[in-house]
């Protein structure tokens, strides 16, 4: 709300979007970091479709706006010492912006936010378990359809009627457990309801003739009943990945591939001759070479 009225289009055109978002990170004792590493920042939050990064240096709350070190602060002067005092801050801290459609920033900012804890150490614990919950059923693609968030057969928490009239609203019965800022597992309760079923497949824009041929099996299954059931799997490799104090789970996995999916140990994937691929009906087409 603060932001809708700066003359600063970089966060008012967000924060008048019904689709967009404002978030802004605080970083104790942040106010040391260099330059370069906030570029370095920037570059990271990139990889999430982020345009930018703005920040804040809080230098000196008391001497006001000439306490604070940013190009950004004289775009939004009028209100930026209440929104340092909503988020915070206090003098020696950073404080980084995001600002874009929901999605670009809840990616690019929750990355940023474990990417920073783990760089300055800014861990109060050894171990940081939480279960996520409350996941949307759905989010909104580029061409203004809707897409699962989890998968088209999780269980939503409101009513039938809620979801057909307000798919956005929709909240679903889907788990993650994250442990320092890292999915070790997940899961859902599943949809055991018919009329749920199609109301989910409507809302995702799938007929009731493309539901039959595609989904018959469990359409049927569902009309004869089905008792409540869900799941949750967990990713042992991530835990000992944690556990042992790697940086990816190529460290611990016995037989890892390279980044171009190939096996170092039984040389996988290995040259197919033509029968073989006659006997499995696939032709390979090379590409025509360009001309000189």
């Amino acid at each position: 709300d603060l932001m809708q009225n700066v003359e600063f289009k970089v966060f008012a055109g967000p924060a008048k979007d019904p689709k967009g978002r404002i978030v802004a990170l605080r970083v104790p004792g942040g106010g040391a970091m260099p330059r370069s590493q906030i570029d370095e920042y920037t570059k990271f939050v990139g990889i999430y479709g982020a345009k930018g990064l703005a920040y804040i240096k809080v230098n000196d709350l008391a001497a006001g706006i000439e306490g604070l070190q940013s190009p950004i602060v004289k775009f939004i002067e009028p209100i930026v010492m209440e929104l340092l005092q909503r988020v915070g801050a206090e003098n020696g801290d950073l404080v980084f912006f995001g600002a874009d459609k929901a999605r670009i920033v809840n990616d690019a900012m929750g990355a940023l936010r474990v990417r920073v804890g783990h760089d300055l150490k800014l861990a109060t614990c050894e171990w940081a378990p939480l279960w996520v919950v409350d996941f949307p059923m759905f989010e909104e693609t580029e061409d203004g359809h809707w897409t699962s968030v989890h998968h088209p057969f999780t269980m939503p928490k409101c009513d039938v009627e809620t979801l057909t009239s307000n798919p956005g609203a929709a909240l679903s019965v889907a788990y993650d457990f994250v442990l320092n800022g890292t999915e070790i597992g997940g899961g859902s309760l599943r949809i055991y309801n018919m009329d749920m079923q199609k109301a989910v497949f409507k809302a995702l824009g799938i007929s009731d003739e493309e539901a039959n041929e595609k989904f018959s099996f469990l359409l049927d299954a569902l009309k004869y009943g089905a008792p409540p059931h869900g799941g949750l799997a967990f990713g042992l490799d991530r835990l000992i990945m944690l556990m042992t104090g790697a940086t990816s789970i190529r460290d611990v996995i016995a037989f890892p591939k390279t980044k171009t999916a190939e096996c170092l140990m039984t040389h996988a994937p290995a040259p197919v001759d033509g029968k073989q691929l006659r006997d499995l009906g696939i032709r390979v087409r090379e590409k025509e070479k360009a001309a000189e």
